[in-house]
């Protein structure tokens, strides 16, 4: 399996800035070349090797960690099989050194995970996402994939890439992702239950690729019960609740919202993807001639008597564009709309700041400092409302943040205009 000399990644004239060549030589000395794609912006791989059923997950493994990618050619259940194998060696590593750095009998192991723990898991995934991201395949133009016993992924990877277009060549993509996209697909067809929309069949969200799936309900239980705010006698709007759903992701907070009687609802985002999916799921749920979406940063135009925010809950740097929903770095998100909030509420509004307190635990944000910032936007709490996580993460012992996670909060702050 000899390594090829190292290429530049050329750009095509016709292709955009985002999708650079990917290049290969096949065994009879002929030089190949792709478009390479990659949803969490990873270079193309400067060093490629093709690789069938033949290939060992140790052989596999060592040229991952060295930087070299592996263009698979054989069987496509092998080549699960094989990204598996590679997991376990990535996996086996930090198990070691844990097992090599664990106190001894007796002493205190309650130790918290701090901001470097979570840095140094951080760190690990980032390593662990680049390993087994070498494990590379080949699509035809039509998003198509040609392997023994591969399965349709065409509607898939559309659905992530868009639709393909005359002229498109052949592209390369990570296995690792492409299974992300199919493990998306499964979620956009079957739909994730929310029982704070009522029975079913008309309770379920769908979920696209790129959009965070709203598997943890304890923030849309917390808006379900929160009671509204009341809009003072002798406004111009009394039968109306005016709400803006910044960052509305799937649109499950503006139809549980819709669902409860308060509207008009303007639903912001900047992520197409997103307006996309809150778009169908409002349609299905019948809630859309209610909700406007509308494509911006933050803040719709005027004043709302209720604005509802989920930010993301960490400050730290996304990896790929479904981790946008997770983390916020510069805590960006949270305090954007937190300045921002006094301008756009309406006399005897609120604002519903939807967040964790596992930034807190993990010691990247301190509780000082989110008020901090609540006071210096000109707001007050006027109440909160606390639920536990009932997440896997957040019971299982063997999670290198279990400590943090284990006495994670989510709240819903109600916050208001302070009183001078």
């Amino acid at each position: 399996m000899p390594l090829l000399p190292a290429t530049e990644c050329a750009e095509s004239p016709s292709l955009p800035a985002s999708h650079p060549l990917i290049h290969w030589t096949t065994p009879d000395g002929v030089t190949v070349s792709a478009s390479w794609r990659s949803e969490r912006g990873a270079p193309a791989p400067q060093r490629v090797v093709l690789a069938d059923d033949t290939t060992t997950a140790d052989a596999a493994y060592r040229l991952a960690c060295a930087g070299t990618a592996l263009l698979w050619q054989g069987d496509f259940h092998n080549a699960r099989q094989l990204l598996q194998a590679m997991a376990r060696r990535c996996d086996a590593t930090p198990a070691r050194k844990k097992r090599k750095a664990a106190p001894p009998a007796g002493a205190d192991n309650a130790c918290p995970a701090g901001a470097e723990a979570f840095h140094k898991h951080r760190q690990a995934q980032s390593q662990r996402a680049r390993i087994l991201g070498m494990v590379l395949l080949r699509f035809e133009p039509d998003h198509t994939l040609i392997l023994r016993r591969a399965p349709d992924v065409q509607q898939a990877c559309t659905h992530a890439w868009g639709a393909a277009v005359p002229g498109d060549m052949d592209s390369v993509a990570s296995l690792r992702e492409l299974l992300g996209f199919t493990s998306a697909e499964e979620w956009r067809r079957v739909g994730v239950e929310i029982p704070a929309l009522g029975a079913l069949p008309h309770s379920r969200v769908f979920p696209h690729y790129g959009v965070f799936s709203p598997v943890r309900g304890e923030y849309i239980d917390l808006v379900a019960q929160t009671p509204l705010p009341v809009v003072p006698p002798g406004q111009a709007s009394a039968a109306a609740l005016p709400v803006f759903d910044i960052g509305t992701g799937t649109g499950v907070l503006s139809a549980v919202l819709a669902r409860r009687g308060a509207g008009p609802i303007t639903a912001t985002d900047l992520d197409p993807r997103a307006l996309a999916c809150a778009r169908e799921n409002l349609a299905q749920l019948g809630v859309s001639e209610r909700v406007t979406l509308l494509k911006t940063d933050l803040f719709p135009p005027g004043k709302a008597m209720l604005v509802v925010c989920n930010p993301p809950w960490l400050p730290a740097r996304a990896s790929s564009p479904v981790e946008r929903a997770v983390y916020d770095e510069g805590s960006r998100m949270l305090q954007g709309y937190l300045n921002g909030l006094a301008e756009h509420l309406l006399p005897g509004g609120e604002g519903w700041l939807i967040l964790s307190d596992l930034a807190e635990h993990l010691g990247l944000r301190s509780r000082a400092e989110l008020m901090g910032w609540i006071a210096q936007a000109g707001l007050q709490v006027r109440g909160r409302l606390d639920a536990k996580p009932r997440h896997s993460k957040a019971s299982n012992a063997n999670d290198p943040l279990h400590s943090a996670r284990s006495a994670e909060v989510t709240s819903l702050w109600r916050l208001g205009l302070a009183v001078p």
